[in-house]
């Protein structure tokens, strides 16, 4: 029965109920003869009236015999001396003066309001959604709205993913280009990669793109407190997939339902496996799906049950990475196409100074540096403010209300200056783009080293630079305060981890040689790491703590030998930052005074100490 069969049936059964309701309600409580105004007089005259009930013109009454009457009188005076003399009992009533609808609404009222509730409930049961009777019913949205469509155009940085996509739509608008050489269309493309990535973003381009029906719907919606519902849904998503076939369905973070089976506490009868298990059927199972495509977006592939993965289900996966400094200098010319400029703007050297940082965040960068141009009062946007933005998004807004004593203060210039100097002078480091002591998040300072060129492998020289840097303020204190601070607390937690990974991870250790030591035991269920198995000897421990306490101490040392033999110039620069509180590249080099010099120096994430 379909929905219009459905509506029909509803609206009969009321009717039926109204007319019902009507004849019960319009009963009469008895019958009144009619009786004219010269039968009552004559009636009256010959005794048979016992009562009466006089109301304006109108009189109702009963005869002596038990029998009612009603009757229309005219306004005689000699009426009620008649009736008087007869012994009738009367009984007077004000004339109504109510308007016809009020008298009709009152007696009608408590019926129209049963009626309307009652609809009101039927309602609830027959409409979609969250509604009873409708939990099964999927809460997908068919994307129709072709005044806000976002296309290919608008996605920058993933050239790789964009071209994938794009094949999957040229599939849709020309199928026999392909399957004239025998190819069939994939059922399902996997899109994956960090959060902020732009998945869900590559999603709305493909409804821009594609000239084909649209469905979205998140994991989530899938899942409910009943079992089975979640399953009804899957049937019912791609019952509406055939109907508008050729169609794409968009499953946003899929891992909400297709975390690998039998992890759960609920065994095999769990809401959520079920709800895979007829996904599962409905992307390869008997019955065909042609011109249905399933695009999923995921930033957790490996908790994702394998039969999933399969080809014939999701046949291809689609990475999303983070954008290279190519891939982010065009994501800030898309996010900046309706911004006004000025000229000194420079996206080549936002994007160095964006290591990491995914599209939401730059999109994010963007926004911040206009607010601030806007609340400054300028026409245009200028380099200052993205750099601003740029600071507040990575270091956290400045906090110019904290207050900090003189004290205080120097300890942080010295910690910072400390960083900042062994960075500058160990060769095979990044340049040092800012030193600031202005309390930025949750830092009392923060040393900034800006990378050259993208990395994606780090060798050991670089990382062993890396931990004498974060030791770098550690040793400036020993050196210039003869004492230490908490301020170095996150540098130390940073530069153990860092050397503990080398040791047991990397295999960059001469004493523990090329293993790995602690298989890490990862729980489906949490979706995350739980815990790390030990897999050695008490012996190999020990010798593991060795390596590591020496890979710290020999650079920890490092550092304080390179600030001893150049302990005037490291006073020079925290002097400098107690007057400033901010120095940039060409102030470090001046104090320090060594020429400008580019080094082949890069790394993906840029080292930032913070005190």
């Amino acid at each position: 029965m379909n929905s219009l069969q459905k509506n029909i049936a509803l609206w009969l059964i009321i009717s039926l109920i109204f007319v019902l309701l009507y004849h019960l309600f319009s009963q009469p409580k008895g019958t009144h003869e009619n009786v004219i105004f010269s039968d009552f007089v004559a009636y009256v005259d010959k005794g048979q009236i016992s009562e009466v009930t006089i109301q304006g013109e109108s009189i109702t009454g009963k005869m002596t015999d038990g029998k009612r009457f009603k009757s229309h009188a005219p306004n005689d005076p000699t009426l009620i001396p008649l009736l008087k003399s007869k012994g009738v009992r009367i009984t007077a009533k004000p004339e109504d003066d109510s308007p016809w609808f009020v008298t009709v609404l009152v007696s009608w009222f408590p019926m129209l309001l049963l009626i309307g509730v009652w609809i009101f409930f039927m309602r609830q049961m027959q409409s979609g959604g969250g509604k009873a009777m409708a939990f099964g019913k999927s809460r997908a949205r068919l994307m129709t709205d072709k005044t806000k469509k976002v296309t290919f155009s608008d996605v920058a940085g993933i050239d790789e993913a964009k071209a994938e996509l794009e094949e999957v739509i040229e599939f849709l608008k020309d199928p026999k280009k392909f399957t004239r050489l025998g190819g069939r269309i994939p059922k399902g493309l996997l899109l994956v990669g960090p959060p902020g990535t732009g998945k869900t973003l590559l999603a709305k381009a493909i409804a821009g793109e594609a000239d084909v029906p649209f469905l979205t719907i998140s994991g989530s919606d899938f899942v409910e407190m009943f079992v089975g519902v979640g399953a009804s849904r899957v049937r019912d998503l791609f019952t509406q997939a055939k109907k508008n076939a050729p169609c794409i369905i968009f499953i946003d973070e899929i891992d909400a339902v297709g975390r690998h089976r039998g992890a759960g506490l609920g065994g095999g009868h769990d809401e959520r496996e079920q709800t895979l298990n007829q996904l599962l059927v409905e992307m390869d199972g008997f019955e065909s799906n042609e011109g249905v495509i399933l695009v999923s977006a995921t930033n957790r592939p490996d908790v994702l049950d394998p039969a999933l993965l399969r080809p014939g289900r999701f046949d291809r996966q689609v990475v999303v990475p983070l954008p290279d400094v190519k891939g982010r200098e065009k994501i800030f010319q898309v996010h900046s196409r309706k911004t006004i400029l000025e000229d000194d703007v420079d996206f080549s050297l936002l994007a160095r100074g964006t290591p990491g940082a995914s599209g939401a965040d730059i999109e994010n960068l963007v926004n911040e540096a206009i607010l601030h141009a806007a609340g400054s009062g300028k026409e245009k946007v200028e380099l200052a403010d993205f750099e601003f933005a740029k600071d507040k998004v990575l270091m956290g807004a400045e906090r110019k209300t904290m207050v900090i004593s003189d004290e205080e203060k120097r300890n942080t210039a010295y910690h910072e200056s400390g960083h900042a100097l062994v960075a500058r002078l160990l060769p095979g480091s990044d340049p040092i783009h800012k030193v600031t002591i202005i309390p930025r998040g949750r830092a009392l300072g923060l040393t900034q080293q800006l990378p050259v060129d993208e990395k994606h492998t780090y060798p050991r020289k670089f990382l062993l630079t890396n931990i004498s840097i974060l030791l770098g303020g550690r040793a400036a204190e020993e050196l210039i305060l003869d004492d230490f601070t908490t301020g170095a607390g996150n540098d130390i937690d940073r530069a153990t981890s860092l050397a503990r990974k080398m040791v047991c991870e990397w295999g960059m250790s001469n004493v523990m040689g090329p293993l790995s030591y602690g298989r890490k035991e990862e729980q489906i269920f949490l979706g995350r790491e739980f815990a790390t198995h030990k897999d050695y000897s008490e012996e190999t421990a020990r010798r593991i703590d060795e390596e590591i306490s020496s890979i710290v101490t020999g650079c920890y040392n490092n550092a304080k030998k390179i600030l001893q033999e150049n302990i005037d110039t490291l006073n020079r620069l925290a002097t400098e930052l107690l007057d400033k509180e901010v120095l940039n590249a060409a102030e470090l080099d001046a104090i320090i005074g060594i020429p400008v010099e580019e080094k082949d120096r890069g790394q993906e994430n840029p080292v930032s100490v913070e005190a």
